[in-house]
């Protein structure tokens, strides 16, 4: 099957003081968030300008994706569309039709399964072409890649790096929370749910086994909402008081749920997590994320190629090679449905 075009799917943030809230309204549109926490997630982003990098770390590694395409011979195009702010995704699919794009391949900047890793972008997807309307593209999401070598590898050369500056530190691997509820509904009832949590867990395990790290910890960052509602923990800054207590000095941290150093990265880890650390004396360092390693988009080109040309997945553990969807209808009847929420 041809392809014209390859869609870089994200998340979006603000590029500026005045994207702020807008921004964060979109994020949280239909939620009911107060106007207060609002304002208190706002001041992490105003920390830095009122920028996230997130824009222009996506920019950067479309940029080393199409050189990958280029030395490969893959001719396609790069779009760029965001979830949450511009440019969004159906202004991006609006301009694919308008280009004459008939058949696209979608990469969405995230590894795992779950409701917002996975069938979110799915929602995105299936907004941008009801947007459009009869001229949208087809639009072909590829699989989630947690378990790609060129992904861990990544991970584990960075985890090594941190190490090797940390002597004796308590390797920790953490990932973006979500409500319990949430994770219970991530994958088909027949496989128990839970597919983000062990998809989480079982990068962990391989990026841990390639760096030679036979034991660690694997905990939970940047939760939101009310405190009734029960969100995987324990949470990464508690945790490092909890590894004070008992003795540890030192912990080097791996966000292996993250594949950039966006907002959630550089505001809850090497600013929250780091000054916790600080606080207790103790040494504290934090693991690259892979998005600008060259490897990350030889990993792009791969799962292209998995679709123009047949390419066999190449994969480290024995989970489906699932995500993969087309129009925005997802891969399993009931996988990773948004959790309801309490009344």
């Amino acid at each position: 099957m041809s392809y014209d075009a390859l869609l870089w799917l994200s998340f979006g943030g603000p590029e500026g003081p005045d994207d702020v809230m807008p921004f964060l309204e979109n994020v949280t549109s239909g939620r009911g968030v107060p106007r207060e926490r609002l304002a208190e997630v706002a001041e992490h982003y105003l920390h830095f300008g009122g920028v996230s990098p997130i824009n222009r770390l996506n920019r950067a590694a479309i940029t080393a994706v199409e050189s990958e395409f280029a030395s490969q011979g893959i001719e396609l195009p790069v779009y760029f569309g965001n979830r949450n702010w511009h440019p969004m995704v159906e202004d991006t699919v609006a301009r694919m039709a308008a280009d004459g794009v008939r058949r696209a391949l979608v990469f969405p900047t995230s590894a795992y399964g779950g409701y917002s890793a996975c069938r979110q972008y799915d929602e995105d997807i299936l907004r941008a072409r009801a947007a459009v309307g009869a001229n949208a593209p087809e639009l072909v999401k590829l699989r989630q890649f947690f378990d790609h070598p060129l992904f861990v590898g990544a991970f584990a050369d960075g985890l090594r790096a941190a190490r090797a500056g940390l002597a004796g530190a308590r390797v920790v691997f953490t990932a973006h929370s979500v409500p319990e509820a949430a994770d219970l509904a991530a994958g088909p009832p027949e496989e128990g749910g839970r597919r983000y949590s062990r998809q989480i867990a079982e990068a962990a395990r391989l990026v841990a086994a390639e760096a030679g790290v036979a034991d660690y910890d694997l905990v939970w960052q940047s939760r939101s909402g009310p405190p009734r509602v029960p969100w995987l923990e324990p949470d990464i800054v508690d945790h490092i008081g909890a590894l004070h207590a008992r003795g540890e000095t030192a912990v080097v941290v791996c966000p292996v749920g993250f594949v950039s150093d966006h907002l959630e990265v550089i505001w809850d880890l090497d600013n929250e997590a780091a000054e916790r650390a600080a606080e207790l004396g103790m040494g504290f360092a934090r693991v690259a994320t892979p998005g600008a390693d060259p490897r990350f988009a030889e990993l792009v080109a791969e799962l292209v190629r998995e679709h123009v040309a047949g390419a066999a997945p190449r994969k480290l553990s024995g989970f489906p090679a699932a995500g993969c969807t087309v129009n925005g209808e997802t891969c399993a009847a009931r996988c990773c449905e948004p959790a309801k929420r309490p009344s």
